[in-house]
């Protein structure tokens, strides 16, 4: 999944900047497709894919603000400034 995601974010990034060459050699209407493409793949494709890998196996409730972890944030302060 790691190489996935290293791969896809190269080719984003190559297409991105292959839209800008072709916008600055004055084909901006490609330029603006390529670069738009790269945009959207990003956001629908490859941001899902990432966020899907750091949090598998991960338990949401240890990130959420539930009584218990506020006491346990209270009794780490506590001990802190002791």
């Amino acid at each position: 999944m790691k190489y996935v995601i290293v791969i896809l974010f190269i080719s984003v990034v190559i297409l991105i900047c292959i839209g800008y060459y072709f916008k600055n050699i004055g084909d901006h209407l490609m330029g603006d497709k390529l670069v738009g493409i790269g945009i959207l793949a990003s956001s629908f494709i490859l941001m899902p894919i990432f966020i899907y890998h750091r949090w598998k196996n991960k338990k949401v409730k240890d990130y959420m603000l539930t009584e218990e972890n506020l006491r346990k944030m209270r009794d780490y302060e506590k001990k802190r400034r002791i």
